[in-house]
Formats: structure tokens, sequence, C-alpha cells
């Protein structure tokens, strides 16, 4: 303003040309013959910059579907929920047929101040992606730590046990154990594929419920595996980001825990895993997915299956490692079901070589004594010691 004034003061009031004043500003001809002109025609009014801004931004959203997008991340980041811009998105869209664009629901939660930048974070360009391309292709399994409330402050340690579906990340089985043993992973994955089918093959870490190979062998869960002809692959030591998905999803469930009243009982804390394994599979939208519920995705798709032919083991040759426990019984799956087959009590706590060939079964120390030898009666539970061979 002040240098357009003393430009049109100079060339009106003191009759100096246009060049000369110009060239004193550092201006261009034209810039100065365009203020005269507008003094001429408006005083000195006309010498004030005019907003440049538009007058009018059809892409800008209303203040009320701005107060819809903060209630909506409100209510879902207090029920403990996704509450990202994709989620409110989704979530705008069933109820109004439309919405505003990811970036733009950004943006606004963003100004209202519920985004914290996080420069820290590794840029999604340098992640290295893979999953697979049917449902059923591969399942994860992993292991999560929770508590309970057991009136102590720091509460009674338990474990909660997750079989996801790698490419709809549908949650196959989640169980809330004491402690998980591996014969409770058979019995969950077995539970999972009651339902959902037999995956083509499994990726776990390196616990020792999952795999043996560091003590160079075979668990339970393995043997079943392979007698099964599903594929069974292990990520690296301390290399959580290879179970990637599964990972994510204890996040997502602990993060929905957290909100949740603080479970008294393991039958408790069933009860809420069932509740948001249910909202997870059947209504939560998931990115990955192009924002359908797993469920949705797990449906749309052929089901991947195990290869019989994939390993020469078969349910009824096999070899497994066990343990007597302190009652002087161990247990054996044949076909889906649990057999207690019992042995003499002076064995008890000993460490068994189980060699497994249709009903025949022989019970062998580690040293190779042979402690029992008995053909298995598939009708019966428990298999008593007076069992004839």
């Amino acid at each position: 303003m002040q240098c357009a004034r003393y430009a049109v003061d100079a060339v009106v009031l003191e009759g100096r040309s246009l060049r000369a004043v110009a060239d004193s500003l550092g201006m261009s001809k034209s810039w100065v013959a365009k203020q005269v002109l507008r003094f001429k025609g408006g005083g000195y009014e006309a010498l004030i910059p005019l907003c440049k801004a538009p007058h009018r931004r059809p892409s800008q959203i209303s203040v009320e579907l701005e107060n819809e997008i903060v209630t909506i991340r409100k209510h879902l980041s207090e029920q403990g929920f996704d509450a990202g811009p994709l989620t409110i998105q989704y979530h705008l869209h069933k109820r109004h047929g439309s919405s505003p664009g990811r970036s733009t629901i950004h943006r606004v939660l963003a100004r209202r101040g519920f985004v914290i930048p996080q420069p820290q974070k590794r840029p999604r360009t340098s992640w290295r992606r893979f999953e697979a391309s049917l449902p059923n292709e591969t399942w994860q399994a992993d292991m999560a730590h929770w508590s309970i409330d057991d009136g102590t402050e720091q509460g009674a340690k338990v474990e909660i046990l997750d079989f996801v579906d790698d490419y709809s990340r549908l949650v196959v089985a989640a169980v809330a154990l004491a402690v998980a043993t591996a014969a409770d992973v058979v019995a969950t994955f077995y539970k999972g594929a009651e339902r959902w089918g037999f995956p083509a093959s499994m990726l776990t870490d390196n616990g020792c419920i999952f795999t043996a190979q560091f003590r160079n062998g075979r668990c339970g869960f393995e043997t079943e595996l392979a007698t099964l002809g599903i594929a069974i692959k292990h990520g690296l030591p301390y290399h959580p980001q290879t179970q990637g998905k599964i990972e994510r999803f204890h996040k997502t469930l602990k993060r929905w825990l957290r909100k949740q009243p603080r479970a008294t009982s393991i039958a408790q804390l069933q009860g809420q895993l069932d509740y948001f394994v249910r909202y997870y599979n059947e209504e939560r939208p998931h990115s990955a997915r192009g924002m359908v519920p797993p469920r949705q995705a797990f449906d749309a798709l052929q089901k991947d299956a195990p290869d019989p032919n994939k390993y020469p083991m078969t349910p009824h040759t096999r070899v497994r490692h066990n343990k007597i426990d302190k009652t002087g019984v161990f247990t054996l799956r044949h076909g889906t079901k649990l057999h207690h087959i019992g042995v003499e009590r002076p064995h008890r706590g000993r460490r068994i070589i189980v060699l497994v060939c249709e009903l025949d079964v022989r019970v062998l120390s580690e040293d190779g004594e042979l402690l029992r030898h008995l053909t298995l009666d598939p009708s019966k539970d428990y298999q008593p010691i007076t069992n004839p061979p």
C-alpha cells in the first residue's frame, strides 16, 4: 500500500515519468502505470490490495459434517475401536451413502487436535509387504499376554492364543488360557478348522508351543500339521514383523480390552474375546481388504486347502515326544479325539517317545526302554494299564 501510494504521488503530484519512478522503486513500468490507473478510477482506496482468496469453496465440508466426524472419532475411541480416517469414512458412507475423502477427514482431525505428528515413524515406502492371495492359504498363530483382576495390584497373568487368516484377516480362533500349552495349540487349531476349514500352510514364531526344531525334534502341533499335509513356516528369531498381521491384531485387541471393565476370571475374559471377535469379523471394516469386514473378504473367494501328499507321514504313522504327568498319564490324539493313556506311576515326570502305527502304540523312554505297548481303542477316552497289547 505504501509503495503504491509513493508511486502514484511521484507521478501525479510531482510529474515524474513512469520509467523514472519504476527504476527508483525497483518495479516494472507497467506496475507503476497500473497503480496510477487504479488511483484515477477510485482514489487512494483503490490502491488497497484485494483479497485473493476464493469467494466460495465448493469442496469445503460443512461445520455439521465436521462435527459428525469428530463425534464418530470420539465414539469409536471411547469404545477402544479403530478410529482412523478410513474407518470414519466407512461409517459416514454407511450413514449417508457418500463421504468426504480420506485426506479431508484427516485434515479435519488434525485441525481439531486429534492427530499428533509422528515424524519419527518409519515411512510406508520402506515397508516390504507380503500376503496370501486366497483365504486359508496361510494362517498366522501367536500368543499374547494379558492380566485379569484377582484382587491384587498387578493382577493374574493369563495368555490369549489366536489364529488369524493371512488373506482376509479373519480371526479363526481366540482363546483365553491360564498358560498356553502345545496341547492347547492343537485343540484350538482343530476348533478353528472345524468351522473355517483347514489351511494350506501355517506361519508362527519360534515359541516352544509351536515348534521343536531348535530341540531337534517335532512338537505335537508340527506333527499334526504334517499328518494333514499342511506346510508350516516360522519367522526369524526376534523378528516379529514376519508375523505382522497377527501382531497388529494383538494391538487392536488390547486397545479394545483396555476400554472394557477388567475381567475377573478367564471365563469372563473369554466372553469379552468372543464379543470382540464377532465384531471384528462381521462388522469392523479392514483397510487391507478394501474397507470390508474380514468375514466378507473370506467368503468372497474360493478357499485354499492342504495337500495330503505333501508329507509321507500319515495320521496313523508318527513319532510323538511327550511327558508323563503326575498321575502317570499322557495324552495322544487319534483323528480329532484326544485319548489319555495310562503308564505305571513310577514313571511319573519322565519324558517319553511315542511310536504310533495305525492303532499300535509303543511308549519308549528317552533311553529306548519300552514302557508300554498297547492297541489303542478309539471308542474309549482313557486307555487303562490293564488294556492287553
